[in-house]
C-alpha cells in the first residue's frame, strides 16, 4: 500500500536471487527422492499390489454389470409374460361375451320377460 508521495516499495535483487535459489534446491530435492523411490523396491511391490488390486476391483465391477444386466432381463421376461397372459385372458373373457351375446340374439324372447323385468 502506498501513501501519497511515496513509491511502492520494489523487491530487492537479492529477494529475487533468493526466491531462485530455493525453487532450484526444492527441484533438486525432489529429484533425489523421486531417484530414491524408483530405485526403492518396497515401491515396486507397492505399484504391483495396487495394480492387482485395481485389476481385481474392475472385474468385479463388470461381474456386478453382468448380473444386474441378468436380473434386468429376466425382470423384463417375467413381465412380458404377465402382460401376455393377461391379454390371453382378457381375450377369452371378450370371446364369451361375443358368443353369450350371439346366442342371445338368436334365441327366441322369453316369453316372461316383462315378468322379469319387474321383478328386478
Amino acid at each position: 500500500m502506498t501513501q501519497a508521495g511515496q513509491e511502492a516499495r520494489r523487491p530487492s535483487a537479492s529477494a529475487a536471487a533468493d526466491r531462485v535459489g530455493n525453487q532450484a534446491a526444492m527441484r533438486l530435492v525432489g529429484l533425489a527422492v523421486l531417484r530414491h523411490v524408483l530405485r526403492s523396491r518396497r515401491f515396486y511391490e507397492r505399484v504391483a499390489v495396487a495394480a492387482i488390486v485395481v485389476g481385481a476391483l474392475r472385474r468385479m465391477g463388470q461381474e456386478n454389470t453382468a448380473s444386474t444386466m441378468q436380473r434386468l432381463v429376466a425382470v423384463n421376461k417375467r413381465a412380458i409374460q404377465r402382460e401376455m397372459h393377461q391379454m390371453e385372458h382378457k381375450a377369452k373373457r371378450q370371446g364369451r361375451a361375443v358368443k353369450t351375446t350371439r346366442q342371445m340374439m338368436r334365441s327366441a324372447p322369453s316369453k316372461n320377460l316383462p315378468k322379469k323385468m319387474r321383478e328386478t
